[in-house]
């Protein structure tokens, strides 16, 4: 899994999104500078007795380390998509790296080479019980051990 830091079931679930394949460019729309949307994302194979979704985006190549782009809790089981701009009704935002809550888009250092920045979704076993303003160290203690599936989709961000 790399950089997940203990929480188990990346497998299962396959994520993806319209905007970008797997370890392509994520469009210029998506980042800090360039809209600031966040990008839309759909998944499947959500397996039986999953009774909420979570949404990370990190970026574990930058300077300072892993810098946290999105966090979404609170995703309810039956949801299989976000849309561009969007978060699911019922769903919570945290707080990103930029201290603010919701999307912060790529912006990595002018000149480095590409980073590389991991969404993933971990499906878990009951409700989190977290809520709007929550980091992604909450969320990686919340999950531990109650991961049934997860699935990672990278994309690239240069400037």
């Amino acid at each position: 899994m790399g950089g997940g830091g203990g929480v188990a079931a990346d497998g299962g679930l396959d994520l993806r999104s319209a905007a970008f394949s797997g370890h392509t460019m994520i469009p210029d729309r998506y980042s800090r500078d360039g809209g600031d949307t966040s990008p839309p994302l759909q998944w499947s194979d959500v397996p039986p007795g999953t009774e909420e979704s979570v949404l990370l985006c990190e970026d574990p190549d930058a300077p300072a380390g892993t810098f946290t782009h999105w966090v979404v809790v609170g995703i309810p089981a039956d949801v299989t998509a976000v849309g561009e701009g969007a978060v699911p009704e019922g769903a919570a935002v945290g707080r990103n790296g930029y201290g603010e809550l919701g999307w912060g888009g790529p912006r990595p250092p002018i000149g480095d080479e590409p980073h590389r920045y991991f969404f993933r979704l971990y499906a878990v076993d009951r409700p989190l019980g977290l809520g709007e303003g929550v980091t992604a160290d909450d969320v990686r203690a919340a999950i531990e051990g109650r991961v049934l599936a997860g699935g990672t989709l990278v994309g690239l961000f240069g400037r």
